[in-house]
């Protein structure tokens, strides 16, 4: 089973480089099942139904989530009755929607993917590690589950390393999300699950993390720390990893790094990985 898993979309252009390209990926490297992080994609703030269901049509399975998700009210309804769509797990609020999900894909493959938040210079949220402890007494790879994936959201690589280390060898893949740079340390760990601190964005590069340039200098400048900054939506650039899950142990046996346009070195792998 391949599976694909993009960074966080930053604006509507990114919706749109999907549609233009997602099909393609799709063949090329047999993908039964998709992952994306949309926190971002309405405008660069939060996530509208109208733009959940784009993102659904184009054959996303699995829409993730992160400090951004109730930006916009309208969401709240929305997620309650998709579970689709995700919210960090160990968010600190009783309100609507879950931080994990079970799912099949095409071949009745059980997936079950989880979205979690990390706590260093982020708003505070449970605690990370007890929290995905207390789940994987209840979900085990190849006992009831086939695959099982991670969004961790969050700012700090130190967090995220640790957490990888901690449940290394009890999840197929955990990607980084939140802080739009991809990073360049994609790989498989000891115990068998693969990892990246970040999976990048899938937004324009030609950026201060997908915002205008000019905003965000002047937003430092003026030392607003509450100046919200409009995106930049010149030219977007695709950014995520494909994972080949082995059929008898359910942990990752190739992972490589795929990233696609004009701004950042492109990185194409080789379709052999993923027959």
């Amino acid at each position: 089973m391949n599976i694909l898993f993009l960074g966080d979309l930053v604006g509507e252009n990114s919706v749109l480089f999907l549609k233009k390209n997602l099909t393609n990926i799709k063949k090329k490297y047999n993908i039964s099942f998709v992952i994306v992080n949309g926190e971002n994609v309405s405008m660069g703030y939060g996530i509208t139904p109208k733009v959940c269901e784009e993102i659904f049509n184009l054959g996303i399975n699995v829409i993730s989530t992160g400090n951004h998700i109730w930006d916009r009210s309208e969401i709240i309804p929305y997620i309650a009755k998709n579970n689709c769509l995700l919210k960090p797990l160990n968010m600190k609020t009783n309100s609507a929607g879950e931080g994990f999900g079970f799912f099949l894909n095409p071949e009745g493959k059980k997936v079950l993917v989880i979205n979690l938040m990390c706590n260093l210079f982020m708003r505070k949220s449970e605690d990370l590690f007890l929290s995905i402890q207390k789940l994987l007494l209840e979900f085990k790879l190849k006992k009831n589950c086939d695959a099982i994936i991670i969004d961790l959201h969050g700012e700090a690589a130190s967090e995220k390393q640790a957490f990888a280390n901690f449940i290394d060898g009890k999840v197929s893949a955990i990607i980084g999300t939140h802080t739009h740079v991809p990073t360049s340390d994609l790989r498989i760990l000891p115990k068998g699950t693969a990892y990246q601190t970040d999976a990048g964005m899938c937004g324009d590069y030609d950026s201060v993390i997908g915002g205008k340039k000019e905003e965000w200098i002047d937003k430092f400048l003026d030392k607003n720390a509450h100046k919200k900054i409009n995106c930049s939506i010149n030219n977007i650039t695709l950014c995520g990893a494909i994972i080949k899950i082995c059929k008898n142990t359910g942990l990752s046996s190739t992972v490589k790094q795929i990233i696609i346009g004009d701004t950042i070195e492109n990185k194409i792998p080789d379709e052999k990985y993923f027959l």
